[in-house]
């Protein structure tokens, strides 16, 4: 059946759109409330209205491991918006060809969540698919998607080996039929992606960073960054976990070109960004990939909150695409507070290794901003 993209009924939130709203901990459910109290959600929706929540479930495969959204974020949304009145709420995904989204609901806690607190679990596989068109891409859409009222997605922070990363807009696919997945990897993913995010828009973001993969999409290389942020503007979004990861938001393709087709807007600098709380959350227990454990070899890590040894193993990351890691081998970045009011030679990252000879400020200081220092250290 064809329905043309003028009548999905998908309402955005204007009011958050220039707005980036980041917490830091550890304490998932909790934290997700604090955002939504925060932006004062129920606020700005409409009585009896049908919400959505789009996690990702590429696979299953647990959150732990970098490559699906943490369950206690969707839980917190739906007892927020089940104790503001809001009844009529479903979980829609399909994870990518090949695997199981029930499976992945059923093993990593969704099926169990959605019967205790009474919301419908949809595997968009299983649903009849209406046509969408924008920019010459027609797409295969469930059906369901097209109907709510409101869409809030909830994608991981994480890299992605064909895109550089993976958000917001790229989430959207697990909304689209397994043959429409398999085309938008034939025509190049990146025009389908921003064709897809026109056709289909989205209410809200909410990015789980806890522990997203440093590169790839089924997880293997979780890094601990402990963080959520929210904004109801996508491609916000991923220019902002664009810039948290080391790239410039022109470097993503479908990035770029969904803000030309006018999905959002790349412009940080004129947005509103707001911190609830401070970055300093101890690194968990997370057993790194071997990506990471490589990365690794070049920090001297002593007491480092989360976020800012995150920020300095992404700023790695996009270093040694460029350059030579071992540069750092022996001459180890150091980072932590256990360095605060110790003096030296050689390159910290953070305000607490201030007394080492060349040092980024900051707590923490920001992946751009700890990759070209780097840059310019190495090239004296």
């Amino acid at each position: 059946m064809r329905q043309k993209d003028n009548q999905v009924k998908i309402k955005k939130l204007p009011d958050l759109e220039n707005k980036i709203t980041v917490i830091y901990g550890s304490d998932i459910f909790d934290m997700t409330l604090k955002i939504l109290n925060n932006i004062n959600l129920k606020s700005h929706l409409e009585p009896n209205s049908f919400i959505g929540l789009k996690p990702n479930l590429v696979l299953n495969n647990p959150p732990s491991n970098g490559a699906t959204t943490h369950l206690e974020i969707a839980e917190a949304l739906v007892c927020y918006l089940q104790e503001a009145g809001f009844d009529n709420i479903i979980i829609l995904e399909g994870s990518w060809v090949g695997d199981s989204t029930k499976a992945a609901y059923r093993d990593l806690g969704w099926q169990e969540m959605a019967e205790q607190r009474g919301v419908e679990l949809l595997d968009t596989k299983t649903d009849d698919y209406v046509i969408l068109e924008h920019s010459g891409h027609k797409m295969a859409v469930s059906r369901t998607a097209t109907q709510l009222d409101y869409l809030i997605n909830i994608p991981v922070m994480k890299g992605h080996c064909q895109t550089k990363m993976t958000g917001a807009l790229k989430n959207m696919k697990g909304l689209i039929s397994d043959s429409e997945k398999r085309a938008f990897h034939r025509k190049g993913l990146h025009m389908p992606i921003a064709a897809l995010n026109v056709a289909l828009p989205q209410s809200l973001i909410i990015t789980d960073g806890i522990c997203g993969d440093l590169d790839f999409e089924e997880g293997g290389n979780p890094v601990p960054m402990n963080r959520l942020f929210c904004t109801a503007d996508p491609v916000l979004n991923d220019s902002y976990m664009a810039s948290c990861m080391g790239y410039k938001p022109e470097e993503i393709e479908h990035l770029r070109l969904a803000a030309e087709l006018n999905v959002g807007s790349t412009n940080l600098a004129e947005a509103t960004i707001t911190e609830l709380n401070e970055a300093r959350v101890p690194i968990p227990a997370v057993v790194p990939g071997a990506k990471v454990s490589y990365l690794e070899q070049a920090v001297d890590e002593q007491e480092a909150c989360s976020a800012c040894y995150a920020n300095l193993i992404q700023a790695l990351a996009r270093y040694d695409e460029r350059y030579n890691l071992s540069d750092f081998f022996q001459d180890k970045i150091k980072v932590g507070q256990a360095f605060k009011g110790e003096k030296g030679s050689g390159f910290g990252s953070g305000i607490c290794t201030a007394g080492f000879s060349t040092f980024v400020t900051g707590c923490p200081p920001s992946t751009p901003e700890i990759l070209d220092a780097l840059i310019d250290y190495k090239s004296k």
